[in-house]
């Protein structure tokens, strides 16, 4: 990481410039909190008038065929802003990792109205992806103007880092999914030097977040684990962690052959509607719990996991990968993440259900531990996110064995990720076709 002028000698930042760069570390992780509740709050608006206003005054069931339509007509409305709208939805959300290159100011309106279509109409993605490219971006240009000494490179962690405690109500997320990132620069200094102002950003947008009632509740009230047989509910826990990942590497396999097949059609009028066409015949397929980012629905099917039949639990977390796969390789924007949670939480309910005995905490936790761990390929928000999806911290020492044979089946499988050799059409050159 780039440090600023007046460093000490090696590079490693003063106490003094720790606390003048707090400053903007602070500001920053404010606005990026308040970016994704106003968003987020744009989604949940029309949401309700798509999925509650619009059924019950034209008396249609929304769990029918208004699932078919919404999602088609979210996908026309997507291509239409990638095909038509200046910045083009941003970069296809296929093809980056969860921080991306830095865009352009002028691309983020376009970026906002796509996550905004694709929260509201029942996309199986997250917002994670796109908020965290407006936010870096918007961050890069303010910071420029006001505090130009501060390096570009160190904008854009603390605009991430923000993002992600707003988005999950705490800063220990993006500490671990810094660790790593931070770990491995050849800036020299401590790593907790390094996340010092990462952290900053971090705690300032989660407490932005649950001030202003945004951020995501992980916990799903899940009974706590009281273990009878250690050792072999761990053999099964890891056995869960285990099918998870290989689960979900079957979707990372066929994820850019889908995405090949959508771009062949070259307008993304046309491959965004077929996606939401697609999406809505799964959603009548897996039913309502199988739309939107997952999340929500996570917390619907464990908080009555038994009314679901093993028959039906297989289905739900079939339909949902697919979901996953399409809306990600389609052209909508989002992340991938909460879905796979979601993915993992039936799973591992269907696990509960198969086993006798099987607490369903270790289950749900196994299973949402091996689907983030291959769709994310971080250990650490993988642990984060299994220990937080069951409220229950006393699970971590069986999670941090759980995942090392599952690491050892994802750590050298492809990533969900493409790298195509032409880039997703322009609105040119999409209409020249």
């Amino acid at each position: 990481m780039s440090q600023t002028s007046g460093d000490t000698p090696g590079g490693v930042l003063r106490t003094r410039q720790l606390l003048q760069l707090s400053l903007p570390a602070l500001l920053i992780g404010v606005a990026s909190a308040l970016t994704l509740w106003l968003l987020d709050e744009l989604a949940h608006l029309l949401q309700q008038v798509w999925w509650q206003t619009l059924p019950a005054a034209l008396g249609v069931d929304p769990d029918g065929w208004w699932v078919v339509l919404i999602l088609t007509l979210t996908g026309a409305a997507v291509g239409l802003v990638v095909w038509l709208v200046p910045g083009h939805g941003g970069t296809d959300s296929a093809t980056t990792e969860l921080v991306a290159p830095t865009l352009p100011v002028s691309a983020l309106p376009s970026v906002a109205l796509v996550v905004v279509l694709a929260l509201a109409g029942g996309v199986s993605l997250g917002p994670e992806s796109p908020i965290i490219a407006i936010n870096t971006a918007i961050a890069v240009a303010v910071v420029a103007r006001l505090w130009s000494a501060v390096p570009t490179e160190l904008v854009v962690v603390l605009a991430a880092a923000g993002t992600i405690g707003a988005l999950f109500g705490t800063p220990v997320a993006a500490a671990l999914v810094f660790t790593g990132i931070l770990a491995a620069t050849k800036a020299p200094g401590s790593l907790w030097d390094k996340l010092f102002l990462p952290l900053v950003a971090a705690g300032a947008g989660s407490i932005v977040a649950s001030m202003v009632g945004g951020g995501i509740s992980m916990t799903a009230g899940i009974p706590a684990y009281q273990p009878e047989n250690p050792a072999i509910e761990a053999l099964w826990g890891i056995g869960i962690a285990c099918a998870a990942a290989a689960l979900a590497l079957v979707g990372i396999a066929v994820f850019p052959h889908v995405h090949r097949l959508f771009r062949r059609l070259r307008n993304p009028v046309i491959y965004t509607a077929l996606g939401g066409l697609i999406l809505g015949l799964l959603g009548l397929l897996g039913g309502p719990l199988t739309l939107f980012k997952g999340l929500e629905q996570s917390a619907e099917l464990l908080a009555n996991p038994d009314a679901y039949s093993p028959a039906q639990l297989a289905v739900i977390t079939v339909v949902k990968l697919a979901a996953l796969v399409v809306a990600a390789a389609a052209g909508f924007r989002g992340g991938r993440i909460f879905p796979a949670v979601f993915i993992g939480v039936a799973l591992g309910t269907l696990a509960h259900a198969l086993i006798p005995g099987l607490p369903l905490g270790l289950a749900v936790a196994c299973g949402v531990l091996g689907l983030t761990l291959a769709v994310s390929r971080d250990g650490w928000i993988a642990l984060f996110i299994a220990v937080a999806i069951s409220g229950d911290i006393t699970l971590l020492p069986v999670m941090c064995v759980v995942i090392l044979p599952a690491w050892l089946i994802v750590r050298v499988a492809p990533e969900m990720i493409v790298h195509p050799k032409k880039q997703e059409p322009s609105g040119a050159q999409a209409a020249s076709a």
